[in-house]
C-alpha cells in the first residue's frame, strides 16, 4: 500500500504539474490565440500521460484519478480504507504539483481560480469525458492491456477538444485546478458541478462495462 500510495502522489505531481504549467507557457506563448494555447496543453498533457501511465502502472496502477480509483474499487482493487488513502493521496500530490508549476513561473503558489465553468453543456462534457476515460481503460486492460499508455493519452487528446468542457474527467484535478488562477483554472464555484458529473460518468461506463459489455467479452 505503501508503495501504491507513493506512485499516486508522484503521479499526480507530475501530471497536474504539467496540466498547470503547460497552460501557463501555452498562454504566454499564443499571442491570445486560445485555441494554439489548448493545443499546447493538450500535446503536453498527453505525452506526460503516457509516460506516467508506463512508468507508475506496474507500481501504482496508474489511476491519478479518484473516479478511476472508485471504479476500480467497485470492481474488487484493494478496499475502502485503501481507496480512501488513495484519493487523498492524489489530491495532495497534486496540489503540490500545481504548487509547483505557479512557482516555476514565479507566481504566487497557491490562487482561487476566477474562470467559472458552468451550465448543462460544461456538466454534459464533463459526464461524457470521463465516460469515455473509464470506457477506454476498462476496454483496453480487457483486450490489449499493453496499449493502455497510449489509449488513455490519445482519448484524453481527443476529449481536450470534443468536450465542452475541455476534459477534466478528473475529480482530484478539478479541485486542485480551482487553485490556479491561469489558463487551467477553474473557480471554486464551479467544482461541485464537475466533480457530481465526473463521478457520475464514471459509474455510468462501470455499469455499462460490468453489465453489458463485459458478457460479450
Amino acid at each position: 500500500m505503501r508503495q501504491r500510495l507513493w506512485g499516486e502522489a508522484l503521479g499526480s505531481y507530475f501530471l497536474f504539474a504539467t496540466v498547470v504549467g503547460s497552460g501557463i507557457m501555452a498562454e504566454q506563448m499564443a499571442g491570445g490565440n486560445v485555441a494554439v494555447a489548448l493545443l499546447g496543453n493538450t500535446i503536453a498533457t498527453a505525452a506526460m500521460l503516457f509516460v506516467l501511465i508506463t512508468m507508475l502502472g506496474p507500481v501504482s496502477g496508474a489511476h491519478f484519478n479518484p473516479a478511476v480509483s472508485l471504479v476500480m474499487r467497485l470492481r474488487g482493487d484493494c478496499c475502502w480504507q485503501g481507496l480512501a488513502a488513495t484519493m487523498a493521496a492524489q489530491l495532495l500530490g497534486g496540489v503540490l504539483g500545481v504548487c509547483t508549476a505557479h512557482a516555476m513561473f514565479d507566481l504566487p503558489e497557491l490562487q482561487v481560480s476566477t474562470h467559472f465553468r458552468d451550465g448543462p453543456g460544461q456538466w454534459l462534457g464533463e459526464f461524457i469525458a470521463t465516460f469515455g476515460l473509464v470506457t477506454t481503460i476498462l476496454l483496453t486492460v480487457r483486450h490489449r492491456p499493453a496499449a493502455v499508455p497510449a489509449s488513455v493519452a490519445l482519448y484524453i487528446t481527443a476529449a481536450y477538444w470534443f468536450t465542452s468542457s475541455t476534459s477534466f474527467a478528473n475529480p482530484a484535478i478539478t479541485l486542485a485546478r480551482s487553485l490556479s488562477d491561469t489558463f487551467a483554472g477553474i473557480a471554486p464555484g464551479s467544482v461541485a458541478g464537475f466533480v457530481t458529473a465526473q463521478f457520475a460518468g464514471a459509474l455510468a461506463a462501470h455499469w455499462l462495462d460490468d453489465s453489458v459489455l463485459a458478457e460479450r467479452a
